[in-house]
């Protein structure tokens, strides 16, 4: 059995945030945990020492994100933005309309590992993302929506950037 090559595929910028966010993980976030747990111990009996429980749990999550970043990292795969393309791809900006009467949307696509809607940052591999990828100005693309098989909307790619 082949094994299965695992890829990250994100921008400089998505990169670069990964990377800040582990070495805070480590440097400032983890050595704040320890000294949490010191003090928590020291108030006595664990066994009902909420203080304690929570950091630890605190250290474990913090523990287990420092490991998906780092996995993250290890295989990250960074796309170069092709400046001045009128097809989409990774990394760029994509202005476009739903159709018929839809006011204008802009978002980023990006890698999963650094997507985020609230910073119109979507991932390649969402619906919108995946049905973009490709396309170029002007282009008509079907959107299929996850209320179900048949709902799917319109959109008109606007500018590309």
């Amino acid at each position: 059995m082949a094994e299965e090559k695992i890829e990250f595929q994100m921008t400089q910028e998505g990169y670069d945030k990964l990377v800040a966010e582990l070495d805070y993980l480590k440097t400032v976030r983890r050595p704040e945990i320890v000294e949490e747990i010191k003090v928590a111990r020291s108030f006595g009996d664990l066994s009902e020492n909420a203080e304690y429980h929570a950091a630890k749990d605190a250290q474990g999550e913090i523990e287990q994100k420092i490991l998906e970043l780092e996995q993250q990292i290890r295989f990250a795969k960074i796309v170069t933005i092709e400046a001045g393309s009128n097809v989409i791809r990774l990394g760029h900006t994509v202005t476009f309309v739903e159709l018929p009467h839809g006011e204008e949307e802009s978002y980023k696509i990006v890698g999963v590992a650094e997507a985020n809607p609230l910073e119109a940052k979507i991932s390649n591999e969402s619906p919108i993302g995946q049905a973009l990828l490709g396309k170029k100005i002007g282009d008509i693309v079907k959107i299929s929506l996850p209320t179900g098989p048949e709902a799917s909307m319109d959109i008109k790619v606007v500018k590309v950037k």
